[in-house]
């Protein structure tokens, strides 16, 4: 369900809007969720404008303060009007040192368009939403506003005589269109009940009637009374009842249009909350992001896991068919316990006991898989439900800034929260905190696990990587001398091995040593280091570990300088 906005609408919207922010101040301007919403951020209050054809409505919502990532503008709302017999809404403001600046919201056809334009006749200063049209819409630019409609009435100074003349020589299934196409005020919304009483429609006196409900419109006599239309495609605000229309009562255009929202999403009308900060619904949206890429990585491992009996049968045929294996083979092909023949892979730098004790392993170590990755499959499946329902909620004001920053483990004020996307640095790690409150940096693949080592890092942190399998470098910072405390360093292991490809299994080593005995070959592929002075800890990975320093998460301190 969408508004339709029609001159007669706009116009008397754009009155209640008046009465309610004129003399107001405004602070900044929001655009909510990418959908092209805006928010208008006052002292006071918030409104809210969905300006898309398929939603339209507005509201005004509580206060919300201004967050780094909004367009700041500053200024006195003078009055909020629109142009004779058009869709315009105009809010000019009084702004401290500038020339005369205006909020331009257009809402025709598809061409819903927001921008704000400077001085007269107009530059466009920014340009908020932009759906359609070929005029001029670069920021600098002149702003030339919509052509307007070239129709008679425009202070309904039409007279009875020539509405009627203008109408009688029209077939009767195209006077619709033909009001349409000579009058101000008119349009497919109240075409027909201004056609005439339908018992005389056919006649002049039934044209005569219409034309004395034209006129009360068209010249602003009539006073309005806000009404919910009954239309087949839903509910509809307007300023009068239209005659054969159903409708019922509604105190103001703006309670009618909240009340078509709260229909459209399926809920109650909304008490007035604020809008989200957009980066931290960012945050938020990448955090769903993410929690839907693990829980479908884990149902691929999962899902490719191989069968452990399998496995186990190769290892006993090939001790049972030691003597057929050729030295050095890659592959043999060996008689299988029930007389069939099966191939069988091998390693050709290991002996055939050898060969057999890899495959015992690989069934141990899809056992082990098979035994835990239901769980994480569940509990991954159970994060993308809460967090997508959080999202949900906060698109729609429902959730607060404190509740996502909860969720997602940002502090008030942190800058990964609070600061837009394109000013923010894109760090090669993300960052944790030991229960002895040390910081962990863990690498976010091979291509950024060269820059967090050697330009992320100090020479006296600790480095740490799983052993002989692909996986994130991690890096403890360290800034005393000796070794840090054994329980930070565990956590750390822990942090490297559920980071890495060896996550499913019961035991991972994880080699470490300081960060300034490790070096890159040159040529070396990313990633790929050279270590000395190697200690290795033997950990289990726990994935309640990701949740319980997660939540401790801070950000990073200030990185040193490359050595």
């Amino acid at each position: 369900m969408s508004i339709r906005w029609d001159p007669v609408f706009t116009r008397h919207l754009a009155a209640e809007l008046n009465q309610a922010l004129q003399g107001s101040r405004v602070r900044a301007l929001r655009l909510v969720g990418g959908s092209g919403d805006l928010a208008i951020l006052f002292e006071d209050r918030t409104l809210l404008w969905a300006l898309h054809p398929s939603k339209g409505w507005l509201r005004l919502a509580g206060r919300a303060s201004p967050a780094p990532g909004d367009i700041p503008l500053r200024g006195r709302v003078l009055a909020v009007e629109s142009p004779p017999d058009e869709r315009i809404v105009r809010m000019p403001l009084a702004v401290t040192g500038r020339v005369p600046t205006a909020l331009v919201m257009e809402l025709m056809g598809n061409q819903w368009n927001a921008l704000v334009v400077e001085g007269e006749p107009g530059v466009i200063r920014h340009v908020l939403v932009w759906r359609e049209g070929a005029r001029p819409r670069r920021v600098g630019e002149s702003y030339a506003a919509p052509a307007p409609q070239p129709r008679a009435g425009l202070r309904g100074d039409v007279s009875v005589e020539e509405w009627t003349q203008t109408l009688a020589e029209v077939p009767e299934h195209a006077r619709a269109q033909a009001l349409v196409r000579a009058f101000a005020w008119t349009s497919t919304l109240n075409a027909t009940a201004l056609l005439g009483a339908p018992t005389v429609a056919h006649g002049p006196s039934g044209l005569a009637v219409g034309h004395v409900r034209w006129l009360g419109i068209a010249s602003g006599t009539t006073p309005p009374e806000p009404v919910l239309l009954e239309l087949d495609t839903g509910l509809q605000p307007y300023p009068f009842p239209l005659a054969g229309v159903p409708c019922r009562r509604v105190e103001s255009l703006l309670g009618a249009l909240e009340a078509c929202e709260a229909a459209a999403e399926g809920r109650e009308a909304a008490a007035g909350a604020p809008p989200p900060d957009p980066a931290l619904l960012d945050q938020l949206r990448g955090a769903l992001r993410r929690a839907e890429g693990r829980a479908t990585k884990l149902e691929s491992e999962l899902a490719a896991l191989e069968d452990p009996a399998a496995l186990r049968g190769i290892g006993d045929l090939i001790l049972a068919r030691y003597a057929d294996i050729p030295p050095g083979a890659s592959r043999a092909r060996l008689p299988g316990f029930g007389g069939e023949s099966v191939e069988v892979d091998l390693d050709p730098a290991l002996a055939p006991h050898a060969n057999a004790a890899a495959y015992y392993q690989r069934a141990t170590k899809s056992e082990r898989a098979a035994e835990r990755l239901p769980a994480l499959v569940e509990q991954a499946r159970v994060t993308c439900k809460r967090i997508a329902s959080l999202f949900e909620r906060a698109q729609t004001g429902e959730a607060d800034d404190a509740e996502i920053r909860a969720a997602i483990g940002v502090r008030a004020g942190a800058a990964r929260a609070d600061t837009p996307r394109e000013a923010r640095p894109s760090l090669p790690y993300r960052v944790f905190r030991s229960s002895g409150g040390l910081e962990i940096r863990v690498g976010r693949g091979a291509r950024h696990n060269d820059d967090l080592t050697f330009h992320h890092s100090s020479p006296g942190d600790v480095w740490l990587h799983a052993r002989h399998v692909g996986g994130a470098h991690v890096i403890l910072r360290w800034p005393s001398a000796g070794n840090p405390p054994a329980r930070d360093l565990a956590e750390a292991a822990g942090l490297a091995a559920l980071h890495s490809k060896a996550r499913t299994s019961s035991s991972v080593p994880v080699d470490w040593t300081f960060r300034k005995y490790v070096r890159k070959p040159r040529k070396s592929p990313p990633g790929r280091v050279l270590a000395d002075r190697i200690e290795t800890l033997f950990v289990t990975p726990d994935a309640r570990l990701l949740d319980a320093l997660a939540a401790q998460s801070v950000e990073p301190t200030s990185d040193p300088s490359p050595s």
